[in-house]
This record gives structure tokens, C-alpha cells and sequence, in this order.
């Protein structure tokens, strides 16, 4: 009678053995995923590798995708190579576009074209048909392995009918266990299959204990043994909630399920103590997960709204024209600015990322195409003018040695006055031409000079005749006889006298303008604009006159650019200052001061943006 409820036990314990954990479903018909109870993190590892491909070159593609193509990860090739082709075949593309439009502007017909692309492409290509292979290659290793497992297991299938039917039991149990030892390491095998080899190998144990009630013992004390080892993989269960990174217990725990169910049965009476003890362990470490992934949801969310904000202020980027270079250079440093805020800010939502990415991005490129387009035109200019200015200096360098003093000095300045019409140069070679220019003309009329024997005598003459004009200069001061017309006669004069003696050139130029200065504020009937602007001119003019005046306007624009800001930021503060006073008792001598200050200020104001408007029309 013992025996006989043994037996019934047993039976009752073999058929449950492979249903205990997944409540009914056999566990070899279970992937390990399915025992994760799908709280496997493979969608938050995707985030975190994401990669922004959008700003890489051709060539950086394709050296990415030559790395990838070394890896064995198929799951993370496809998900790389889903970024990159697109970008691949847009840039690809484009160029052909640009070849497209290149052949039909020399003249060829858009029927005849033929685009090969260049070596990237052919690498590329090779590189995405060398990864496909090799998927192709591993699918079938798999499948082919699949099969092969599937003939391993039905040949076992036959020894353990022949073993549960063989009338001797001498050793059969020995045979049995190492029987399934040998099943649980074989693989998967299709799926196709699985559910009937399973429900076959689950028959055939049936009947093999159902036909060895003489070994019980052993059977009780090999459930024994099976619970221990269960016991022990819920101590390493338990411990997994101490593991730092929620990865890796959560793989660690994939493998303990996996050992789990291949250890065989326990007892009965322990059979759902043990389960629900290895059961809460794994909740514990699944309720780590799906805070930790809260978390993360939560922080992904919070990262793309602030990008959504920065998604708006880069659009009004895309349409930014302008035809200053500071004003390039400043919006330049704002958009790295947000590009800055924007890759600081982590990742977002996998189902968001993608359209807010584009619209980040799309517009951040806009804004340095047209960039490149306005410097591209810019630098074709300065070519074309540094170009000009070749020619100039070669005929420079041809006319150095003449000794037809006349006719090559009215050339040469002539070449001079050119070249202070042709606009900049590449800043690279502005300095360098220059000098070239410069040493040119310098040989010429050092040799002149020599020649002549008067250069000494010739600028004490200029030197006495720049004085004249000062004296006039001073003389109509002095008289208040001061007119613009006659200012701009007696600049004329002055600019037109030749070189003063080095050592004096300072000087003169120095009381020329103290005298211009002068001379305008004692003009009667002109308001201190017409003053101010007339005293501008007469430097600009002198600037004109000087081989390096391009740059020095320049500096004086840069100069009553900071000027300008200053008075602006007084009049706001005075402003505010006045608007304070306006509700304090009394503050009417205050607010008038105030009022005084501002006036003052926006007349100086108006004076230095009509003086940055004349130095832009000069420059």
C-alpha cells in the first residue's frame, strides 16, 4: 500500500515537474524571455547606444559600418545600420545630384548620365552585402544546429522507450538520469517540433517511473538532492537585489530560471515552498526594474520637453541671413551654444526621438548651409578681387626697374589709386600682397629719387607746402572765415602735396587735424552735427589716402560701434533712473538733471550713428 501511494506521488510529481514554475505551460516550449515575465531591459540598452549619426561625413559612416561589420551582435548591426543607410543614400544622392547638374551644365544630356559614385560608396555597398551574408550564414548555423539538436533528441527519444520498456531494471535509473542529463544539454531545437518532442520526452519519463517503483528511494533521494540545489539557486536569487546595475541581475536571473527548471523535481510537500521562494526573489529584482525604468521613462520625458523648447528657438536660426561677418560669427556661437544644451540633455523617448531629432537637426544644418553659402560668395569675391590685385602688382614689378621717370610714376600711382579700389583679399594674403605691392612701388621711386638727387629737398618742399595749408588752416579760424567749401579745397590741396620727411610726418598729420578740428567748430550757421560730420570726413578722407586705411576704418568703426553701445546702455539706465524719481516727492531737480543727461546723450547718440553711417558708405 506504501508503495503503491510512492507511486501514485511520484507519477503526480513527474507530471508536474515541468509545469511548476510557468503554471501549466511546459518550460521547454518557453524561451528565456518568457521567464523574465517580460521585464527584460533590452529597450532601455537601446536608448543608451543610441548614436547620432546625422553630423558624421561619408567616410565616417563608412569606417562606422566597417567596425560594425566585425561584430556578431546581429540585433545591434540592424540597429546601427536602420541609422545609417538612409543618411548613406541621402548623401549618395546628393552628390549625384550635383554631378547630374555639373554634366548638364558642360553641356551634356541628362539621358546619358551615368553615376558610379565614388570608392566610399563601392565600400559601403560591399561592406552592407558582407554583413547580410553573414546573417544569412548565421541564421542558417542556427537553423542547421536546430536540426541537428532535433535528431539528437529524437535518438534519445528511442533509448528512453527502449530503456522504459526493457523488462530489466538493473541500473536503469543510473541510465535514466544520465539520459536526461544529456537531453537538458542539447539545444533548442524548431518550433515546429518542439511541443512534440516535448509532450513525447514528458510521456515517456511517465511511463519510465510508472515502471520503477522499485527505485522510489533512489528517486527520493535524488528529489532531495534536487531540492537542494533549487534552495541554493533562491539563495543566489535573493542575493541578486544587492547587484548594483538592474542589467546585470537581471540577466543573472534569466540564467537561474534556465537552471531552475532543468533541475528536476523536489518533494512534493516542498515543491511550492521552494517555487514561491525562488518566485519572490525574481519579484523583487522585476519590481527594481520597473522602478528603475519609471525613473528613466520620467527622465526621458523631462529631457524632451526642454528639447522641444530648444527645437523652437534653433528654427529661427535656419532663416538667419546677413551680410556682416561679425553678425555670422555671433550667431554661430549662439546655435553651438544650443547645440551645446541640446547633446547635454541625454536621451528621450525612442518614439519621439526620431521627428524631434530631424527638426533639431534639419534646422541646425540650415543654418550652416546658408552659412557656407554667404562665405562661399564672400571668399569668391575676395578671390576674384585678390586676383585683380595680382595683376596690379605684376605690372608693379614689371614697371621697378624702368628709368622712364614720368610716365612710370603717373602709372604707378595710378596702379595705386586701383588698388585702394579693389576690395579685400582672403585675410591670409592681405598683408603679404601688400608688401609685395608695396616694395614694388618703393624700389621705383627709391631709384627715382636717386636718380634725381632732390627726395630730401622735394619733402622739405611738401613739408613747407603742408604747412602753408595749416597756416590757411589757421589763419581762416583765427578770421572766422571758416566755409565746408573752402575745407574741402584746402584737404584737396593737402592730400594732393607728396611725402614730408619721415621724421616729420607725425607731426604734420597731427596739426593738419588739430587745425581741421579747429577750423569746423568755428564755421558759423553749422549745427554740431554738420560739425561732427565734417570732421569725419576730413578723416576719412586722409584715411583714403593712406595704404592702410581699409584697416583702420575698421578699427574706427569697431571704436564708435562701442561708443554707440555705451550710450545706448546710459540712456536706458537714466531712463529707468528717471521713471523711479518720476514717483518720488520731491524729485523734480533730479528729474531734470536726468533729462538733461539723456538729451545730451541722444544728440551724441544721433552724431555717432550718422558717423557709422558715413564710415559704411566709405568702406
Amino acid at each position: 500500500m506504501e508503495l503503491e501511494k510512492e507511486k501514485t506521488a511520484e507519477m503526480e510529481e513527474t507530471r508536474g515537474a515541468g509545469m511548476e514554475e510557468n503554471h501549466g505551460v511546459p518550460t521547454e516550449l518557453q524561451s528565456e524571455a518568457d521567464l523574465t515575465d517580460h521585464h527584460e531591459g533590452d529597450d532601455h540598452d537601446d536608448e543608451q547606444e543610441q548614436v547620432d549619426y546625422t553630423q558624421f561625413t561619408k567616410s565616417q559612416l563608412v569606417a562606422t559600418v566597417k567596425e560594425l561589420s566585425k561584430e556578431t551582435d546581429f540585433k545591434k548591426i540592424d540597429r546601427h545600420l536602420r541609422s545609417i543607410k538612409p543618411l548613406v543614400d541621402e548623401l549618395r544622392e546628393q552628390e549625384r545630384t550635383l554631378a547630374l547638374n555639373r554634366f548638364i551644365l558642360d553641356g551634356g544630356n541628362a539621358d546619358d548620365f551615368h553615376y558610379r559614385g565614388d570608392e566610399h560608396d563601392a565600400t559601403f555597398d560591399g561592406l552592407v552585402k558582407a554583413i547580410r551574408d553573414k546573417r544569412n550564414q548565421h541564421i542558417k548555423s542556427q537553423e542547421d544546429q536546430k536540426t541537428e539538436n532535433l535528431n539528437k533528441k529524437l535518438e534519445l527519444l528511442e533509448k528512453l522507450r527502449a530503456l522504459t520498456d526493457s523488462e530489466e531494471v538493473k541500473d536503469h535509473f543510473d541510465q535514466f538520469k544520465a539520459l536526461q542529463r544529456e537531453w537538458r544539454n542539447i539545444g533548442s531545437v524548431p518550433g515546429t517540433q518542439a511541443k512534440t518532442v516535448w509532450a513525447n520526452y514528458h510521456a515517456l519519463v511517465d511511463r519510465f517511473y510508472d515502471n520503477q517503483s522499485i527505485y522510489f528511494e533512489l528517486k527520493e533521494l535524488d528529489r532531495r538532492k534536487n531540492l537542494e540545489a533549487k534552495l541554493e539557486l533562491c539563495v543566489r536569487a535573493e542575493k541578486l537585489s544587492d547587484v548594483e546595475k538592474i542589467r546585470d541581475a537581471v540577466r543573472e536571473l534569466n540564467e537561474l530560471h534556465h537552471e531552475f527548471k532543468h533541475v528536476g523535481p523536489v518533494p512534493i510537500e516542498d515543491k511550492e515552498n521552494v517555487w514561491q521562494r525562488f518566485k519572490a526573489a525574481s519579484d523583487a529584482v522585476y519590481a527594481r526594474r520597473d522602478a528603475f525604468m519609471k525613473e528613466l521613462n520620467e527622465q526621458l520625458n523631462a529631457n524632451m520637453e526642454q528639447k522641444k523648447v530648444l527645437g523652437g528657438e534653433v528654427l529661427a536660426f535656419a532663416s538667419f541671413q546677413s551680410d556682416r561677418i561679425k553678425e555670422w560669427n555671433q550667431k554661430t556661437k549662439e546655435i553651438l551654444e544650443l547645440q551645446k544644451k541640446w547633446e547635454a540633455l541625454g536621451g528621450m523617448p525612442r518614439n519621439k526621438a526620431k521627428d524631434l531629432n530631424k527638426k533639431f537637426w534639419t534646422a541646425f544644418k540650415g543654418f550652416f548651409a546658408n552659412k557656407n553659402a554667404f562665405f562661399k560668395k564672400l571668399d569668391a569675391e575676395r578671390e576674384q578681387n585678390l586676383e585683380k590685385k595680382n595683376q596690379l602688382l605684376q605690372r608693379a614689378i614689371e614697371l621697378k626697374e624702368s628709368t622712364e621717370w614720368e610716365k612710370t610714376t603717373n602709372e604707378l600711382k595710378s596702379l595705386q589709386e586701383q588698388w585702394k579700389e579693389v576690395g579685400p583679399v582672403p585675410e591670409k594674403m592681405r598683408e603679404k600682397i601688400y608688401q609685395q605691392f608695396k616694395e614694388a612701388c618703393d624700389a621705383f621711386f627709391e631709384s627715382r629719387r636717386a636718380q634725381q638727387g632732390k627726395r630730401d629737398a622735394d619733402q622739405e618742399n611738401n613739408l613747407k607746402a603742408k604747412q602753408a595749408v595749416c597756416d590757411l588752416l589757421e589763419k581762416h579760424t583765427a578770421e572766422k572765415t571758416a566755409t565746408p567749401e573752402l575745407l574741402k579745397e584746402l584737404e584737396t590741396q593737402f592730400s594732393s602735396i607728396g611725402f614730408v620727411p619721415k621724421k616729420d610726418m607725425g607731426s604734420i598729420r597731427a596739426r593738419f587735424h588739430e587745425a581741421v578740428e579747429k577750423f569746423v567748430q568755428s564755421i558759423e550757421g553749422a549745427s554740431d552735427d554738420e560739425k561732427s560730420r565734417l570732421v569725419l570726413e576730413s578723416q576719412l578722407h586722409d584715411l583714403k589716402n593712406d595704404p592702410m586705411g581699409e584697416q583702420k576704418i575698421y578699427h574706427k568703426e569697431q571704436a564708435i560701434r562701442k561708443k554707440i553701445q555705451k550710450v545706448e546702455n546710459d540712456i536706458a539706465v537714466w531712463r529707468n533712473n528717471l521713471e523711479f524719481f518720476a514717483r518720488a516727492k520731491n524729485g523734480e531737480k533730479v528729474r531734470e538733471e536726468f533729462n538733461e543727461k539723456i538729451e545730451e546723450a541722444s544728440s551724441h547718440l544721433r552724431q555717432l550713428k550718422q558717423q557709422l553711417k558715413l564710415l559704411r558708405t566709405v568702406s
